[in-house]
């Protein structure tokens, strides 16, 4: 049962991931206009940062709205939007400092651009979306996830979860050593 569920959190991890892949180059692309660009760290099509960030949200906020009745999903809103919110915004901060450590700097360094920041690490016009984004993970996203994997055998979820983390070490190595 424990496989399974580390099975099921490493699907939540991927899909989180490339939804945040897919929210940035979108963001970059036809928001702000500045043109294609893989916006990882990574080579392929995903944001570990997103995917950690979501399951983190899942594992400390989700259980807060999971399950309850529909006025207290409502009522709660406020408080996982906070919640989320100052969560992403200190796992952001955290990873600026990894990945200046790591590949010496971090792919968000326009933060500087907006009024509100900090070392253009974090901001708060990004902070603010990362809490709305959490609202919809945890409302919207993450109650058809659960439904999903449900349905998955322990076999194929255990056998899906293998897969993902193999093509994510194999693209790990591929960016330290190779790109």
């Amino acid at each position: 049962m424990k496989l399974r569920k580390f099975s099921d959190y490493t699907i939540f991890f991927i899909v989180y991931a490339m939804i945040g892949w897919i929210y940035e180059v979108v963001l970059e692309t036809f928001i702000y206009k500045w043109g294609f660009s893989n916006r990882g760290v990574l080579f392929g099509p995903w944001l570990p940062v997103y995917g950690f960030g979501a399951v983190v949200f899942i594992l400390l906020w989700y259980r807060l709205i999971k399950e309850k009745k529909a006025l207290h999903k409502i009522a709660m809103i406020p408080v996982i939007f906070v919640l989320t919110m100052l969560t992403a915004t200190a796992i952001e901060l955290l990873t600026s400092y990894l990945c200046e450590w790591i590949i010496g700097s971090w792919p968000w360094q326009t933060y500087a651009d907006y009024k509100y920041n900090f070392e253009a690490r974090i901001a708060l016009s990004p902070s603010i979306r990362f809490g709305i984004g959490g609202v919809v993970f945890l409302y919207v996203i993450q109650p058809f996830l659960d439904k999903i994997t449900a349905k998955l055998k322990d076999k194929t979820a255990n056998i899906t979860a293998l897969i993902i983390l193999l093509v994510l070490f194999v693209d790990l190595v591929y960016t330290v050593f190779f790109r």
